[in-house]
């Protein structure tokens, strides 16, 4: 009877939890969508999210696409394709690495922070304040970041395209002596507007799903054991692996419905 009683309780606060987190997302897109727009406060998230992003996804971009452009050489080459490389790279990239390593790296910098930013103003009494002078803390500090993630990360994940595709054509055509023109035209032939699609349409969701649990997570801080810094930092390590964890394994499911 423990057992049976121990699934249950464990089931019910989980099913309790979700439907907690998906009133949440939708209240912030209601007060995100609902005038008077504070488009100066999602301009200034972008800043933080996007540009300030864009340093550690140009590094990560170029290393990719150069290790891509190394493996895929030495692999092509056992099945004399390496004319090929630039699909290759190109459709890797796009339909997947872009997306996937851009959200994971905008996790670890910008997710983190905003994590921390809203737990902080959690714990300092600072949310309550807001609700004291009715004023929606949902619409002021929440609704502004996650409306910023949808529009900074499908923009450092088209850049992570872009200089990832580049490091394989310097590591292929100038390092491992495949044909400039050969890289190019295989990936004009083979990227497809689906693909392009796709890597967009996955970018956008896990923007949604990173400032959605990074906001939440920071937004309830105060309900974690230890109250203080000790409550910040535990939600600030679960926003994080839990986003990372999240967008892999919706990655999945997006991939195998626009495969």
């Amino acid at each position: 009877m423990f057992l049976v009683e121990f699934i249950g309780r464990t089931t019910l606060n989980f099913i309790g939890k979700l439907g907690q987190r998906l009133v949440f997302f939708l209240e912030a897109l209601y007060w995100g969508l609902r005038p008077p727009f504070r488009l100066f406060e999602v301009a200034k998230q972008i800043h933080f999210i996007g540009v300030k992003s864009l340093f550690v996804i140009i590094l990560t971009a170029s290393f990719t696409g150069m290790v891509l452009g190394m493996q895929g050489f030495y692999t092509l080459k056992k099945f004399g394709s390496e004319g090929l490389l630039g699909a290759a790279v190109a459709l890797s990239i796009i339909r997947e690495l872009g997306p996937v390593l851009s959200a994971l790296m905008v996790t670890g910098r910008a997710g983190s922070a905003l994590a921390a930013e809203i737990g902080i103003m959690r714990i300092t009494e600072q949310l309550d304040a807001m609700d004291t002078m009715a004023l929606s803390p949902m619409k002021y500090v929440v609704a502004p970041k996650i409306l910023a993630s949808l529009v900074a990360v499908p923009l450092l994940t088209a850049i992570f395209d872009i200089v990832g595709i580049v490091g394989g054509y310097v590591v292929g055509v100038h390092l491992l002596g495949v044909s400039g023109g050969a890289y190019t035209g295989s990936m004009e032939t083979s990227v497809a507007w689906k693909d392009v699609y796709s890597g967009i349409m996955k970018s956008i969701s896990f923007a949604a799903l990173m400032s959605w649990i990074c906001c939440f997570e920071g937004f309830y801080a105060d309900t974690y054991s230890g109250h203080g810094a000790e409550g910040v930092s535990h939600a600030t390590t679960t926003a994080v692996v839990l986003s990372s964890v999240n967008i892999l394994i919706w990655d999945y499911f997006v991939t195998s419905v626009m495969i």
